[in-house]
């Protein structure tokens, strides 16, 4: 088994949004959905803490996640409760509920925050030689979408609470970026962000920006850069998805970009409810990490973000994936392509290994 890092999970999302228990067997969790029907992913979750130990995921960025979206009808707001908010004040607090979660499970021995790059090696090392079955999951905190930073000013805050990555926009307008969706640039308010990131060493995670924000953010922002969880334009058109030149940018700031397992991110026009389950297939996903990887001309830029339970469950992931255990099956798919073990490891940690241990403080 390859151990795994993996640029994005929404974990406490998951947990307190969906009121999931995800410290229960997977079967477990499922059942307790039976009935529910708020949404399609109901009793079709991918994965929980056995299945990440299973999985061999020793590192992911767990995310904080809440937006603001004040012009969203009210009906519309409460179908979507745990992470559409009226007010900047609601969604901060939830975030640091989020936040709340990650550090109880890490006082029960579940996870462990990883704040610098001496922590992710001491951490990956003890993963290498398991002393035991019960090997808590290392999380770097990751912010998907700025909404609860109240204030540029209050990002510092946000930094000795141990977060280390931050993106700028989810899906549409927000008041620092317009993300996924929609298009226009860094506002104002975004810039002082980006310089108070700057400040502080926070990485730029550029997924979701649209793309004006994208380019801005590539000329202004001089710190550390990523890209958790994003796939590929030639091969799944759409603003969600880098182009070429996107990834080549990326490339010569020799960042990371993680790959993500939502089937409309791998399929041309994929449609939810119409698009058969079995004609997206674990080979989509290795297509994407292999076209990152001919752009670059290299294997050290493509890497795993899977985004797995990131709102939705297995009526959404390739065919084959049930658990998030089975994110193995990519090794075995990329060594039929010819891919060398070493550069397998790259795509599974490695090449993550390498940016944080640069990025991460000392």
């Amino acid at each position: 088994m390859r151990l795994i890092f993996d640029s994005h999970l929404d974990l406490a999302w998951s947990a307190l949004g969906w009121d999931r228990d995800l410290t229960l067997p997977l079967a477990e969790l499922n059942a307790a959905e039976a009935g529910m029907d708020d949404c399609d992913a109901r009793g079709r979750a991918t994965t929980c803490w056995p299945e990440l130990r299973k999985a061999g995921v020793a590192v992911c960025l767990a995310t904080v996640l809440a937006r603001v979206k004040p012009d969203i009808p009210a009906p519309e707001r409460q179908r979507r409760r745990g992470i559409d908010y009226g007010h900047t004040a609601a969604a901060y607090a939830v975030a640091q509920g989020q936040l709340a979660y990650y550090r109880l499970l890490e006082s029960q021995g579940e996870l462990v925050f990883l704040r610098t790059a001496g922590d992710l090696r001491d951490h990956w090392t003890r993963w290498r030689q398991p002393a035991g079955d019960h090997m808590p999951l290392g999380i770097i905190l990751a912010m998907e979408g700025a909404d609860p930073v109240v204030s540029p000013e209050q990002l510092e805050d946000w930094w000795h609470d141990g977060l280390r990555s931050l993106s700028l926009a989810h899906y549409g307008p927000s008041r620092y970026a317009v993300g996924t969706g929609s298009e226009g640039p860094i506002t104002e308010d975004g810039r002082r962000l980006l310089a108070e990131m700057q400040r502080l060493g926070m990485i730029l995670d550029v997924t979701h920006l649209a793309e004006p924000g994208f380019s801005e953010a590539l000329d202004s922002f001089g710190g550390p850069l990523m890209a958790s969880h994003n796939n590929c334009r030639a091969l799944v058109p759409g603003d969600r998805q880098f182009s070429d030149e996107q990834i080549r940018r990326l490339v010569n700031r020799d960042t990371v970009i993680g790959v993500a397992l939502d089937a409309w991110m791998l399929y041309p026009d994929w449609k939810k409810g119409q698009t058969p389950h079995d004609a997206v297939q674990m080979d989509a996903v290795c297509d994407h990490v292999d076209h990152i990887c001919q752009v670059a001309g290299n294997c050290r830029h493509a890497a795993i973000g899977s985004d797995l339970d990131g709102g939705y469950g297995t009526e959404q992931t390739p065919a084959g994936l049930d658990s998030i255990a089975d994110l193995q099956i990519l090794g075995e798919i990329l060594a039929r392509r010819g891919y060398a073990d070493e550069d397998i490891d790259a795509v599974f940690h490695g090449n993550w290994l390498r940016f944080f241990e640069r990025c991460l403080p000392s």
